[in-house]
């Protein structure tokens, strides 16, 4: 072994040079030879869910990256591998003669098995490994420990666990300099990887050709291309990189009084062009932005601001706290964590199209049940923006085109989804979200639906989001739906929210006739827009009624009888009809959840037992026939 440190330092989801603590403990070494690399891990390519506008945007990350690595040392750059970290690195550490592997923690499940992989290979080729936390405020592990070994399931918790760790560490600057690469021979044979399944090939346009070379298509490790993954060019205006994101960062920090009074439930969710909030969510994602220098910027604002600062976990560091609590929670549980079946922590509800469990594992992995054709109908409407709702199909229209909607947006449609309309399993939301949001967090994803569908983290499941009367509240006049719902454009003002109700003189006059199921484009020579898909109130209703029939059996994720299957036994025969009782909240949730009451326009029980109960039909059936959901 060399005497002085040979060094790879693995990125993954911390694509920056600022504030790096794993990065500078890497440099600390003072190494001869340094080699930032990035493994092209086939698990994201093929069997994670990313639409076009995220793989862009990471591959906006990694260049930037690997220009600003340039900018310190000519003879460097990001060196992107096309092989699995697993298999790549072992062959790595003796071809190079590495001495130290240094990364960032992740505690995506995924990731910590990988990386466990990973260290055990190092281990055995005597390769010394230093791991640094740096994608949360504090490190969750730690943050568990002080919580006594328990995943943080409030804010409350995480602040108290948080005071316990310490005070959140000052970001520290990015280096001045890197040190020169040394030989990097690639005399070996690459494993090549297994493409089935492949979630992402509705995504492909062309041949998906990321492995055919170790190096790349011209042998210098360069950053990939979309050409080279196969995938259709990407749609949204969003682009990633370190560049953009401290400049994004310094703009907002400028406005003290937005940093300082910023409240996100009194942030606009209709606003577009600019939209109400920072739009850094894919920067802390992809790591191009630490979160600590977010919120020592803003804290520092904060301190100095002279009129009345708006506190967590409405402020803007509320937000990251909110983060925060998710990462610990998902560091403690691991795979659990973004599944109902053996969560303990996550309610079990009869929703429909619910995934299948896997009966060695216990785990879910892509495919779900379809035990109601309308529920499938109703899913496939409100995934492609066709429900006849406009707002709802104004987001989820957004959500396709640009990869990113504002956070009430999300709670509308999630809550449209599951316990305020089409009775859903939140997993099903989960994974559009997985696929189409540029900033997606396994962590935050899972949190924010079991949150919305009130599986976990929120209990409030009687107050809901109208999809009419909550977007009025800040667009009257129904801008955000002319802008993603061209169709109804030249709707008045008076029926943009509710066009179904408009007279057929009207309809024509707009050009647009509101008729069908939205699988056609035109109808009677005019514009079509779907009816809506159901009557909300009846349906909201029934899904609040099918919600106090859950809290009542009391079961969760890991009762033994949803582990056995034996479930169906503590619900009446409708499922989501309404039962007497409710199970009420630890009040620590209710007292946290109150900065949300901006955000919720229906506070209503439903009166009296429901006349258009639906019959549960399949169910049982629908359990035990195989399906799974991937992270």
């Amino acid at each position: 072994m060399a005497l002085n440190p040979r060094v790879i330092y693995w990125f993954r989801t911390d694509l920056r040079l600022h504030d790096s603590p794993a990065l500078a403990a890497a440099l600390d070494l003072k190494p001869e030879c340094f080699w930032p690399i990035w493994c092209w891990d086939p698990h994201y390519v093929y069997r994670a869910r990313v639409g076009s506008n995220r793989w862009q945007y990471l591959l906006d990350c990694q260049q930037d990256l690997s220009d600003g690595i340039a900018k310190l040392n000519p003879k460097s750059k990001l060196y992107v591998l096309r092989e699995a970290p697993q298999t790549l690195l072992p062959k790595l550490f003796k071809a190079w003669k590495v001495t130290h592997l240094v990364f960032e923690k992740d505690t995506d499940a995924y990731a910590r098995s990988r990386d466990e992989e990973v260290m055990c290979r190092a281990k055995e080729a005597g390769v010394q490994v230093i791991v640094k936390y740096g994608k949360t405020l504090w490190d969750p592990d730690a943050v568990v420990k002080a919580n006594g070994n328990k995943p943080t399931m409030t804010v409350s918790q995480l602040q108290h666990s948080g005071e316990k760790v310490g005070n959140i560490p000052r970001p520290i600057p990015a280096p001045k300099c890197i040190p020169d690469p040394g030989d990097m021979p690639l005399n070996f044979e690459q494993a090549q990887p297994t493409p089935e399944p492949d979630f992402n090939s509705i995504h492909r346009t062309g041949k998906e050709d990321s492995y055919a070379k170790l190096s790349g298509p011209n042998n210098d490790l360069a950053v990939p291309t979309i050409e080279e993954l196969g995938i259709k060019q990407a749609t949204t205006p969003h682009r990633g990189g370190e560049t953009r994101a401290l400049a994004a960062l310094d703009k907002i920090i400028k406005n003290e009084q937005y940093t300082a009074t910023f409240e996100k439930p009194n942030s606009a969710p209709t606003a577009f062009e600019p939209q109400s909030t920072t739009l850094l969510s894919p920067h802390l994602h992809f790591g191009s932005l630490s979160c600590r220098e977010f919120y020592w910027r803003v804290q520092d604002v904060v301190d100095n601001y002279k009129g009345k600062a708006s506190q967590p976990p409405a402020s803007l560091t509320g937000q990251l706290l909110f983060r925060d609590m998710y990462f610990a929670a998902q560091a403690k549980m691991g795979w659990s964590f973004s599944q109902t079946v053996g969560n303990g922590h996550c309610r079990f509800i009869p929703w429909h199209l619910r995934s299948q469990v896997d009966e060695k594992d216990g785990l879910i992995n892509g495919e779900y049940n379809i035990d109601s054709l309308e529920a499938e109908e109703w899913f496939q409407r409100w995934k492609t923006g066709r429900t006849g709702f406009p707002w709802i199909d104004a987001v989820m229209r957004q959500l396709k085109q640009e990869g990113w909607i504002h956070h009430l947006a999300r709670h509308s449609v999630a809550c449209f989804l599951t316990r305020g309309g089409c009775y859903i399993d939140w997993e099903r939301g989960a994974e559009v979200f997985e696929e189409l949001l540029i900033d997606h967090e396994t962590a935050c994803n899972t949190g924010n639906w079991q949150w919305l569908s009130c599986t976990a983290f929120f209990s409030q499941f009687y107050r809901c989001y109208s999809p009419i009367a909550f977007p009025r509240k800040t667009d009257k006049t129904g801008d955000f739906v002319r802008q993603f719902v061209p169709e109804l454009k030249d709707f008045p003002a008076k029926y943009i929210y509710e066009p179904w109700k408009a007279p057929v003189q009207d309809q024509r006059k707009a050009k647009c006739i509101i008729k069908g199921d939205g699988t056609v484009e035109t109808i009677d020579g005019l514009t079509a827009y779907p009816k809506p898909m159901f009557d909300f109130s009846t349906r909201r209703d029934i899904c609040i009624g099918g919600m106090k029939n859950a809290y009542r059996a009391g079961l969760y994720g890991n009762s033994p009888q949803v582990m056995n299957r034996s479930w169906p036994s503590a619900f009446d025969d409708d499922a989501e009809g309404t039962t007497e009782g409710q199970n009420t909240a630890d009040q620590e949730k209710f007292e946290e959840a109150a900065h949300h009451e901006n955000d919720l326009e229906i506070n209503s029980e439903p009166s009296g037992k429901s006349k258009n109960k639906r019959k549960r039909t399949g169910h049982l059936d629908g359990f035990l026939r195989t399906q799974k959901a991937m992270r």
